[in-house]
């Protein structure tokens, strides 16, 4: 296998690259020849006969898709599964590869902070914290998991890791997807899975927990609109561990502020990072997390195994895996 003349992207944050570069580097290790980009320096002198760039993040900007071009870059690996802020467009008319990260590799995190965010609002975790600071015990009385209704809106790897483990818990699981899933993930998780016209809105009428894992694309962008918000039953509470923009964030801050659904569990936002003073995040019943639910020490380690392989792939002039174009 030949050795490849590599250019590492970190993320603009500096703690970010801590973990996710370190896993990055080490994975990679000499393999092949890496150089780490410097943003304080041009950008022309650091791609000079880069031939691949993995991207932590999927922060490259539209003028360094050119220059990589005009380098002869021909291969991109960006460490994310969502493609809604890599610049696809520029980097498909650039001619270079493209490789993102599959979402099993982030399912099992995603999965796990669904689950905590159900579990944080069936005990009113809120409301218990609350009752703590101020000396009251024994309130709030919180729910039972078993036989709620868990409606999950793309039954898509995140969503099969959740269904599994909600299943644990003695939970239904209900779910929309817009392709066929596989007959032995039906045959093992048995959610009831509903097709037609009208499968989301009743799956958000009839859930007790709803759990949203799409892509943001044009299409799921307020898939969740304030009509299908006012669907919700009033003791139900939505988790959006995906991206913001799938919700009608200003609908559902409505609904929370109003007391017309009976909570959310929100990581994701649709400006990043959100304003923490706005007063739908003081409410007991909003959980909230700063976009941290995908980013664990298992994730870090998967993608940049997964990168490490795609170069080796390329090197040996292979397919590589999760290609976009």
């Amino acid at each position: 296998m030949r050795q490849l003349n590599v250019m590492y992207l970190p993320h603009p944050l500096d703690e970010v690259n801590e973990a996710w570069g370190g896993d990055l580097l080490a994975a990679i290790g000499d393999h092949h020849d890496i150089r780490v980009f410097d943003r304080d320096l041009p950008a022309e002198p650091q791609f000079e006969d880069a031939e691949a760039i993995v991207d932590v993040g999927g922060n490259i900007r539209a003028e360094w898709v050119d220059v990589a071009k005009n380098a002869g870059v021909k291969f991109l690996q960006v460490q994310t599964n969502g493609l809604d802020h890599v610049e696809v467009d520029k980097i498909r008319d650039s001619g270079m590869m493209l490789a993102h990260c599959p979402g099993e590799l982030s399912s099992v995190a995603l999965a796990e902070g669904a689950m905590m965010f159900i579990l944080m609002l069936a005990h009113r975790h809120g409301d218990a914290q609350r009752n703590f600071a101020a000396g009251k015990v024994f309130f709030p009385m919180g729910l039972e998991l078993v036989d709620r209704k868990l409606g999950i809106v793309g039954f898509g790897a995140s969503g099969q890791e959740l269904a599994r483990r909600a299943k644990a818990f003695g939970m239904q699981i209900m779910a929309v997807d817009v392709r066929p899933i596989e007959p032995e993930v039906l045959d093992e998780i048995q959610p009831d899975i509903l097709t037609g016209s009208d499968a989301l809105d009743r799956l958000i009428g009839e859930s007790d927990f709803i759990s949203v894992h799409l892509h943001l694309t044009e299409k799921t962008r307020h898939i969740i609109d304030e009509r299908r918000i006012k669907l919700i039953k009033p003791s139900a509470c939505i988790i959006n561990v995906a991206r913001g923009e799938l919700i009608d964030e200003e609908a559902l801050y409505r609904a929370l502020l109003d007391g017309r659904i009976g909570g959310a569990g929100l990581d994701a936002f649709a400006q990043e990072p959100p304003d923490p003073t706005r007063p739908v995040y003081q409410l007991p019943n909003v959980c909230v997390t700063p976009h941290t639910v995908g980013s664990t020490d298992g994730t870090s380690r998967k993608r940049a195994l997964f990168a490490a392989e795609n170069l080796d792939r390329y090197a040996r002039g292979e397919e590589v895996l999760a290609r976009v174009f």
